[in-house]
């Protein structure tokens, strides 16, 4: 038997440290430093004896290297397919990360039992039973797919290597444990170990294996940094417990672009494909109301309409109240800010209420125009016409700036049926719409002349 080696790990960094001290001095954090009892042997879990026998690589130069394209693994899941560049890259591994209760094992188990591929669904947090009332309620059954309740990696392997599937998913990696590692599940070197071990089989055997992560309070996933350098895919599930709406973003991929995401709508059937965003996102109303600005944004690689809802009211007490859902709550201060000192709206003794509707959060900056154009119609009590829209940022000295993409978003208000299109007057564009009208601003008082 190897050398028992004792250290002390941070949980939340993964540092290593010689003994036990109140406060990490990598991230800062306090009460994060536990110990851990860390074995070594020689041999690998995962290694049967037929992945043994495979050869080793050499070096080879550069220009001698043959490249062919990867045939991806293509699922009935458009959204999660378009997220991933075109469907699962055989060897890779993706980390899934969201929220408790936000569909994670939803939308895992659901693409599991419509592949058209061997596939292995491991659960080391629901029973069988409990998975297979899921998927009835999904309507679909899937020959092909394998359920296996089990948190010890070595069993794992054991009936990896009689079932061999083309596809192995894994919820979660917090569940799972190792004999390498002589600590509870979920500790930081349970977790390295456990996926360095799926990714060496991953990488051996050509099968792409899909992992689940659990996030801390502060919205990352949970366990050490070094897990998502590890991987080759990091998708996150966003979107509020409380709406219908759910957006699959990636945030790292080495086999595709970053800067695509997924929309999907959650019911009792499970997660629903959203193929038309701006026809969801903007609410449907009997009369027009003050407050509601339309903007033409871009989330990933996909531009779509989203309503933006303001509201200005007088304070009831001293101190105004700032709040904002869905949106950047600094930024909103920022552009308050802009309104009071450039264009001379009293809004320091007003409370602000900003809402992003559906449930979604939106990081372009080609919304601080709306935002300004509601915050306006709320103070002002001007009902803005339901088909104009918005996309430029707004600058600090109140200069209206252009944002990037901005023919595709022209593109999309126009085949949505919007009259007019509010941007920056140093946009370049390329194209020359037909059916709807563009209006040129340089600064925020040329929006309130066009508003009047």
């Amino acid at each position: 038997m190897s050398k028992v080696k004792t250290t002390f790990v941070c949980n939340n960094c993964g540092s290593n440290f010689p003994k036990w001290q109140g406060q990490c001095t990598s991230c800062k954090s306090w009460n994060s430093i536990s110990e851990e009892v860390v074995l070594k042997p020689k041999n690998n879990t995962w290694e049967t004896q037929s992945v043994k026998n495979i050869k080793s690589s050499t070096p080879q130069k550069i220009s001698n290297i043959v490249y062919k394209e990867e045939d991806r693994l293509v699922t009935s899941d458009t959204e999660f397919n378009r997220v991933l560049g075109g469907g699962v890259v055989p060897g890779s591994l993706i980390l899934l990360g969201g929220e408790p209760g936000i569909g994670k094992s939803t939308l895992l188990l659901q693409i599991a039992i419509r592949l058209p591929y061997s596939t292995l669904y491991v659960s080391g947090e629901e029973s069988q039973s409990q998975i297979k009332m899921r998927a009835n309620r999904m309507d679909h059954e899937s020959d092909d797919c394998y359920v296996l309740t089990e948190i010890s990696l070595e069993s794992i392997f054991k009936q990896i290597e009689k079932t061999k599937p083309q596809i192995l998913i894994i919820d979660s990696i917090q569940t799972l444990k190792t004999e390498l590692v002589d600590s509870a599940p979920g500790s930081v070197s349970q977790i390295k170990t456990c996926t360095s071990e799926l990714i060496n089989f991953a990488k051996k055997t050509s099968t792409p294996v899909i992992i689940i992560g659990h996030i801390t309070k502060d919205g990352n996933i949970a366990g050490p940094k070094i897990l998502e350098h590890m991987v080759d895919t990091v998708l996150q599930f966003e979107g509020d417990r409380n709406h219908v709406y759910r957006i699959l973003r990636v945030n790292k991929n080495r086999f595709g672009s970053t800067n695509e995401i997924g929309v999907y709508e959650m019911n009792v059937k499970g997660l629903k494909e959203i193929t038309n965003p701006s026809e969801i996102l903007i609410s449907k109303k009997n009369q027009e109301l003050s407050g509601n600005a339309i903007s033409a944004t871009i989330e990933g690689m996909r531009p779509f309409m989203i309503e933006v809802q303001a509201l200005v009211s007088t304070a009831v007490y001293g101190t105004p109240q700032r709040s904002s859902t869905g949106y950047n709550s600094k930024r909103l201060n920022m552009l308050l800010a802009v309104l009071e000192k450039r264009v001379g709206f009293r809004l320091a003794s007003k409370d602000v209420f900003l809402n992003i509707t559906g449930g979604i959060s939106v990081d372009d900056t080609a919304l601080d125009l709306a935002v300004v154009a509601a915050v306006i119609s709320s103070n002002e009590d001007l009902v803005l016409n339901e088909k104009y829209c918005f996309a430029a940022e707004v600058g600090l000295s109140g200069e209206i700036r252009p944002v990037q993409r901005l023919e595709q978003r022209i593109t999309e208000a126009e085949k949505l049926g919007f009259s007019k299109i509010f941007i920056s007057k140093f946009s370049k564009l390329n194209i020359s719409p037909k059916s709807i009208k563009i209006i040129y601003l340089s600064k925020i008082e040329d929006l309130i002349n066009n508003l009047n």
